[in-house]
Parts: C-alpha cells; sequence; structure tokens
C-alpha cells in the first residue's frame, strides 16, 4: 500500500474515531505515536494525514499540546459518501480553490455577451432549483461548468469535469445539509452564486476570483454541523 493510501487510511480513521468516541469540538485526539500504534502506521503517515484534516477543517494542531477537533463533519455526510471517501472527496476543494477561482477571473475578464447570457441562465436555474424542494445539485454544476466554460480555454473545463465525481458527492451532500437547516442558509447560498455571477458580469475579475473562493470556503464549512 502507497504512503498516500496509507494516508488515506489514517485520515478516515481519525475521523471514524471522531465520530465513534462523540468527540466534540475542542477535544484532544490521541497522540500522534498512539494513533500510529493503533492504525499500525508511521509516526509520519500519522502526521500526513493530520495536516490533510487540518486543511479540509476538521482538525487544529497547538503547538506542544497536540491535535484537536477544531469541527465535526456532519452526520448526514455519511448519505452521500463513506469515511474512505473523505480523504479524496474533501481533497478536491484544494484543487477547487485554484481551478476555480482562476477560471471566475478569466470569465469575468473574457466573456461574451452569449456566455454571460449563459452563466445569468444558469444562475436563474440554481435559483429555481434551491428555493424548490427538488435536488439542486444539477443545476449547481451546471453554473459552475458554464463559468468554467466562459474562460475561453477549453483546458478549464477538461480539468473541471475531471473531478466531477467528487464534485457531485459534495454538490449532493451540502445542497442537503443546507436545507436540514434553517432557510436562511440556503439564501446564503444563492447570495454566494449571486456575488460570483455579478462580478463577472461587471468584468470584475479580482471581484470574482474572491467571490468564488469565499463561496467555495463556505460550501466546504457547510459540510460540518
Amino acid at each position: 500500500m502507497s504512503q498516500t493510501r496509507l494516508s488515506d487510511h489514517a485520515y478516515a480513521a481519525i475521523v471514524d474515531i471522531i465520530k465513534s468516541e462523540g468527540l466534540e469540538v475542542g477535544a484532544r485526539l490521541p497522540s500522534e505515536v498512539r494513533l500510529a500504534e493503533m492504525f499500525g502506521v508511521s509516526r509520519a503517515i500519522v502526521r500526513e494525514a493530520l495536516m490533510r484534516l487540518a486543511s479540509d477543517g476538521i482538525t487544529a494542531a497547538r503547538r506542544g499540546a497536540g491535535s484537536f477537533v477544531k469541527s465535526r463533519p456532519s452526520e448526514r455526510l455519511a448519505i452521500f459518501m463513506s469515511s474512505t471517501e473523505l480523504p479524496t472527496t474533501l481533497g478536491s476543494y484544494e484543487v477547487r480553490f485554484v481551478l476555480e477561482a482562476e477560471a471566475a477571473r478569466l470569465a469575468a475578464i473574457r466573456r461574451t455577451p452569449q456566455e454571460m447570457a449563459h452563466v445569468e441562465e444558469g444562475m436563474e436555474l440554481l435559483r429555481a432549483a434551491l428555493l424548490s424542494s427538488q435536488p439542486a445539485h444539477g443545476e449547481d454544476m451546471e453554473l459552475h461548468r458554464r463559468i468554467a466554460e466562459s474562460t475561453g480555454n477549453p483546458a478549464f473545463l477538461i480539468a473541471f469535469d475531471a473531478l466531477h465525481a467528487d464534485v457531485d458527492k459534495i454538490m449532493r451532500a451540502g445542497v442537503d445539509i443546507s436545507r436540514s437547516r434553517p432557510p436562511e442558509v440556503i439564501a446564503t447560498m444563492l447570495r454566494e452564486h449571486e456575488q460570483i455571477v455579478d462580478a463577472i458580469r461587471a468584468q470584475d475579475g479580482e471581484g470574482a476570483a474572491l467571490a468564488m473562493r469565499w463561496h467555495l470556503w463556505e460550501g466546504r464549512r457547510r459540510l460540518m454541523p
């Protein structure tokens, strides 16, 4: 088994410990040494897993004190992905922060009137879907895809489509979890998309990139309780 796969195993096992032992936010995780013994892997593998968990906002390290629970993945997340899928699926955000923020920036600069109309149509389809009781992940995916398409660079679309399986799981989970919460959560999700589209309409490249990055950051946070 490769080091990457071993760290995936450790990542998933740590998430399982947080869930099975009911560790709340702020709770201290077992030490790296103890986790390595529990999983039968090296401390280096455990350290890599903890670093990735920290990147995903699940744990936080405190110098000299160890690692602590920063946020617990929503229980509803398990409906859409197993704990073994979490490292890869949540890890796709790291790629999306780079890919989609730059796609939004270039779309704002390069989009044609026809492409802008296509993006705006996608926004209205997403609005209607989110405000209904129907699934909205397809419309969410389509709007993001139309933004990538508006860069005028087909490589962005190829890269976005390569992430389809992981992004689809995230969008399905994100909509479901958001709908299980107060109505303002869906309203906030809509507003984030509107800010991206508004910046593209205004041909504000930096604003579009910032709005996309903020939306992705908040989207990942919504996967936690």
